[in-house]
């Protein structure tokens, strides 16, 4: 049974602010996104929006992101412009269509992934499927690209560094992993995008598994005991293991 649809007004919508950020485009932000939460299937139990503008040079881009627990899912958007303004109409128009998404095909899809997910496995039945990580893009870039293919983490390559880093999802934005921690560098210039000073454990595959098992953390990312490549190994729908590593950086040409 469909629920009633029940929409937030602005003043339910939560602001953030990073930066200096006129109090008209926060307003604005409240308006657009507690308007869009008509167009939502279920419930809306809670909406916030993260607006920032970056250090320095960063100045000039402003991003927008917008959250919305819609009756216990969330769904989330993001944009960057020139101006808050503009972030925040580029927001709206993503925002709207992620909403009308999830009401045609996301429970639906959700079902159809429940009824043919395989029984469990035991441990050592499981395979481990390899592929490769996303190539050498910015913290920002790879954050816009987990939301674009809609992954709650994402193993990538850091452009500026060079090395493999994690970005994922946390309750209230996105955190960067590095396998080396680096605070010598700026933070991200991206909305609500928190550094980890953690580095990564240096582990072999099963080292791995056995982590993700005992902790049931989503994912486990780590340096490969033997070459010391960034690798993320999380559990697939299919019961086995996923295994993304990235390309080793041996010196060599490829």
């Amino acid at each position: 049974m469909r629920h009633r649809t029940i929409a937030l007004e602005a003043a339910d919508v939560h602001v953030k602010t990073r930066g200096g950020i006129p109090s008209a485009d926060v307003r604005r932000a409240r308006h657009t996104v507690a308007e869009l939460t008509r167009l939502a299937h279920a419930p809306v139990l809670r909406a916030t929006v993260k607006l920032s503008t970056g250090p320095g040079l960063a100045q000039e881009r402003r991003t927008a992101e917008a959250v919305l627990d819609v009756q216990g899912r969330l769904v989330r958007a993001r944009a960057g412009a020139a101006s808050t303004r503009a972030a925040i109409h580029l927001l709206g128009d993503r925002l709207r269509t992620r909403l009308l998404d999830v009401t045609r095909q996301g429970d639906s899809r959700r079902g159809r992934r429940q009824r043919q997910r395989p029984p469990a496995r035991l441990a050592g039945e499981r395979r481990v499927v390899r592929t490769l990580a996303a190539a050498r893009v910015l913290p920002e870039e790879a954050v816009a690209d987990m939301e674009e293919l809609d992954y709650d983490f994402l193993l990538f390559t850091e452009a500026v560094t060079g090395q493999a880093g994690v970005v994922y999802r946390t309750g209230d934005g996105y955190r960067l992993a590095r396998l080396t921690p680096r605070p010598d560098l700026p933070a991200p210039a991206g909305a609500a995008i928190s550094v980890s000073a953690v580095p990564a454990a240096r582990l072999t595959t099963d080292e791995a598994i056995e982590r993700l098992e005992l902790t049931g953390f989503p994912f486990v990312f780590f340096a490969d005991a033997s070459t010391g490549a960034g690798c993320l190994l999380y559990r697939r729908y299919d019961g086995d293991h996923g295994l993304v590593t990235s390309v080793h950086d041996t010196g060599r040409q490829p």
